[in-house]
């Protein structure tokens, strides 16, 4: 009998440390929208959009000394998609979100290899963008390095979509899948330093895109470099963010690329510890109009639905060629209890360079966000509303006399982050 006890106490203890090492956590984001402008201006004889759309991840998590193994599967399901006793999704959302494998090498060296989210500073170039239902990654090596305050990532990945089988087998490896800045290669490398008050970060990154043209240069390859850095202080209740990235070398199409910008600089003030204020500007450089080659910068993999307004009228699959935007904003954080928060943000757009007309003011939007903490969930609400000028019409390509005489947008959304092993 008390072998049994001993035995059975054993196996308790194993069980325990097995727990200890793995996780499983999931989320469930149920989403509400309204649109009646979202993404650009709607016309007067338009129907709004509504509809309701879930995220459902499910992530699992192992370390051991050596090593770390993390996978992430999600579904974004949009009611009513799929028809009565479907068979199958319809839309063919599952996936798999994450799945990476993470060795420590020892002395501060590490590397991460598989499909991950590669974010960094603000998220202006690289992000995870968890806004969007479906969120971004990347399927890529990272070695990494870090020490005391400072970090080093190098990264590289190479895409392959196997489109045509018998040709990869053979000797291609032309990469098929276009859009949204979508590269056949990237190398990268991140390095931040921090001290008490300060941090410094600096990105040099290249992409390399797939063109099929029979003008295009030996490799069929059209290169992007993005350089830049962000710099961050905070000291007592004052604080200041600045962002400064170029770009050269070839985007898709093989246009080249000359002059292209992006500078921004944020402030931020804890009036009490109830109110904090914000106030910046963001510089975003456009198309200078030259045939083969432009001056307009775009921040590429970045959380862009963080900047330039929550209605998504610049740089979220759009915007990416045009004429550049100067962006000035101001806001407010009230912390209502210990479990609220509402902000409120005033942004006034324009464009870096003139329309064609010689327009450039483009409108001002304000954006309301609301956020109550339950115990156990969350819920998360917004509105927002653009006020468009003269500009922003002719940008969109629609009169204001055929455009709804009101642009906004409303949302709510419901966040569940269950832990079912911690």
């Amino acid at each position: 009998m008390k072998k049994q006890y001993v035995i059975f106490g054993l196996l308790l203890g194993c069980l325990q440390f097995a727990q200890a090492q793995f996780t499983l956590d999931g989320e469930f984001r149920p989403r509400t929208e309204y649109r009646n402008g979202f993404g650009s201006l709607i016309a007067d004889n338009a129907d709004a959009g509504f509809g309701i759309s879930t995220r459902a991840r499910l992530n699992a998590g192992y370390k051991t000394e050596a090593y770390k193994f993390y996978l992430s599967m999600q579904d974004v399901m949009v009611w009513g998609e799929n028809r009565q006793i479907l068979p199958y999704d319809q839309n063919n959302s599952f996936a798999i979100f994450q799945a990476w494998a993470e060795i420590d090498f020892g002395s501060g060296w590490s590397t991460k290899l598989g499909r991950q989210v590669l974010s960094y500073d603000d998220q202006r170039i690289l992000g995870g963008l968890d806004w969007a239902q479906q969120g971004r990654n990347h399927d890529a090596a990272l070695i990494e390095y870090k020490k005391d305050k400072f970090i080093l990532d190098v990264a590289l990945a190479f895409n392959q979509d196997y489109s045509n089988p018998t040709g990869f087998v053979s000797a291609g490896t032309a990469y098929n899948t276009t859009g949204f800045f979508s590269y056949k290669t990237m190398q990268y490398a991140y390095l931040k330093q921090s001290w008490e008050s300060f941090s410094g970060s600096l990105l040099l990154m290249n992409n390399g895109f797939q063109e099929f043209d029979t003008n295009s240069d030996a490799d069929g390859v059209s290169n992007l470099q993005t350089l830049g850095t962000h710099l961050n202080y905070k000291k007592g209740s004052f604080g200041a963010a600045f962002n400064g990235f170029i770009q050269t070398g070839k985007r898709q199409g093989e246009v080249d690329v000359k002059g292209a910008h992006l500078l921004g600089l944020d402030f931020t003030f804890k009036a009490s510890p109830k109110v904090s204020l914000g106030a910046g500007i963001e510089i975003i450089s456009g198309n200078d109009g030259d045939a083969g080659e432009t001056g307009a910068f775009f921040p590429l993999y970045g959380t862009n639905h963080k900047f330039n307004g929550f209605m998504d009228y610049f740089y979220v699959g759009n915007h990416a060629n045009s004429i550049g935007l100067v962006d000035i904003h101001v806001s407010a954080n009230f912390k209502l209890s210990e479990a609220s928060s509402l902000m409120v943000k005033a942004l006034n757009f324009s464009g870096e360079q003139d329309l064609p007309s010689g327009e450039n003011a483009l409108g001002t939007e304000i954006d309301i966000v609301f956020k109550r903490k339950f115990k156990g969930y969350a819920l998360v609400a917004g509105y927002s509303q653009m006020f468009a000028s003269d500009g922003m019409y002719e940008l969109k390509g629609i009169t204001e006399d055929a455009a709804a005489s009101g642009q906004n947008w409303a949302w709510a959304m419901l966040v569940i982050k269950p832990k079912f092993i911690n």
